[in-house]
């Protein structure tokens, strides 16, 4: 598929395809340094902060999350207001999800353990506990009811294409189904092909609409593997939609993170040494190194945002709460030698008081040091790559961190 404007290009070129490397994904709107971290701007803001925060902090691109702007404000008002980034006043690359992961967890409830229902295979079963089946799932698409107000609506893989493609991001991801690790294996075989099939459906429309909207700039579309735990699937669907016309891929779905390493490694080993692969939903500093040392080159995650709205910060030693009575007389920086606005501007006495206080000044602080903190993390692995030494700094920064104080 034509692709002006997107390219993908090794700086650390690897023996193996799994191996960690560094690199640059050109986009029409600038550049990523690769590993890199995508901070969560999940309807077209990183919750509580200015994008011009985020680009100060060292943020790249943005990812948002196209369920939530197809539901408000309207992807069709993203579309006129000139593409996502103009809209959010964001003008670096940006991402886009398919909208699966949000339309497909209303199946089940959960918020990483997923489960749909088909007319041959139950799987009601896993549903949360007091909870109600909002998605129903076929070879089609899916049909669900809306979280905000209960209209019902339905994603096919053209129609979250159409979605995309008005939303204007520079990297989106194909519709896939996501599964549970409950399922059966029956079962993942199954949506493994659905997804297959969706798989095609999306490049389809996605070049019909390349063609049509030539005068937006162009998307680079990412395939989506699934598979959860189990290798011979991870591998097919890996060599499967590595042999499609993907610009790029997404690593997804359930998975046991005490195995990120193995089955991500099985991915890549399939996968083309020459496109980007992006981590979905993956954030915490230890998984961060796993995925890099296997072969992933970009990560998104809420995490960062998320544990700061509840008052938790990261450091080099893991990561604590400043509601902690400690802080409550202490004038040092939120994190000793960090140069992030918070850190340089404002002390642990000032936040402790104002998380206690609920102010929103809180989180706004807090989420600018995190976001800061992870994406400078894979910024230093990206810069050990290129130096030879990331085996040491792994070793290094992952024999001090721990996550303590939570």
């Amino acid at each position: 598929m034509p692709n002006s404007g997107f390219s993908f290009e090794i700086a650390s070129n690897p023996e193996r395809s799994s191996a960690g490397r560094a690199g640059t994904i050109t986009t029409p709107h600038g550049e990523i340094q690769t590993p890199a971290f995508i901070p969560v701007g999940t309807k077209a803001t990183v919750k509580s902060v200015a994008p011009e925060a985020m680009a100060e902090l060292g943020a790249q691109a943005l990812l948002a999350n196209a369920y939530h702007l197809y539901l408000q404000p309207g992807a069709d008002i993203v579309d006129e207001a000139g593409g996502l980034g103009s809209f959010m006043n964001w003008p670096g690359p940006t991402f886009t999800d398919s909208g699966g992961f949000q339309v497909m967890s209303l199946g089940a409830g959960f918020k990483k353990v997923l489960a749909m229902e088909t007319d041959t295979v139950q799987s009601d079963d896993v549903i949360a506990e007091n909870k109600t089946r909002l998605a129903h799932v076929d070879d089609d698409g899916v049909t669900f009811k809306s979280h905000l107000d209960g209209t019902k609506h339905r994603f096919s893989p053209e129609f979250s294409m159409q979605v995309q493609h008005q939303l204007g991001a520079d990297i989106m991801f194909a519709f896939d189904e996501l599964t549970t690790l409950m399922n059966t294996r029956d079962y993942q075989v199954m949506s493994l092909e659905r997804t297959r099939l969706w798989a095609i459906r999306c490049i389809a429309e996605h070049q019909k609409l390349t063609a049509e909207r030539s005068h937006r700039p162009y998307q680079a579309l990412f395939g989506v593997i699934q598979g959860a735990q189990y290798e011979d699937l991870r591998r097919k669907a890996a060599s499967d939609l590595g042999a499609m016309e993907f610009d790029g891929y997404g690593v997804g779905g359930a998975l046991d993170k005490n195995d990120l390493g193995t089955i991500v490694g099985w991915v890549t080993e399939e996968l083309p040494i020459n496109r980007p692969r992006h981590l979905l939903g993956i954030g915490e500093p230890e998984d961060l190194f796993v995925g890099v040392e296997a072969g992933i080159d970009t990560f998104d995650c809420v995490s960062a945002s998320r544990v700061a709205r509840n008052a938790a910060v990261y450091n080099n030693q893991g990561r604590f709460n400043i509601t902690n009575a400690r802080f409550r007389r202490s004038y040092e920086p939120l994190v000793a030698d960090c140069q992030c606005y918070t850190c340089t501007h404002y002390t642990q006495a000032y936040l402790h008081h104002l998380v206690h206080a609920k102010e929103l000044l809180a989180s706004t602080l807090l989420t600018i040091h995190n976001e800061y903190f992870i994406v400078g993390l894979v910024a230093k692995m990206r810069q050990t790559l290129i130096d030879g030494t990331f085996q040491e700094f792994k070793t290094e920064f992952l024999g001090e961190y721990k996550r303590l104080g939570l």
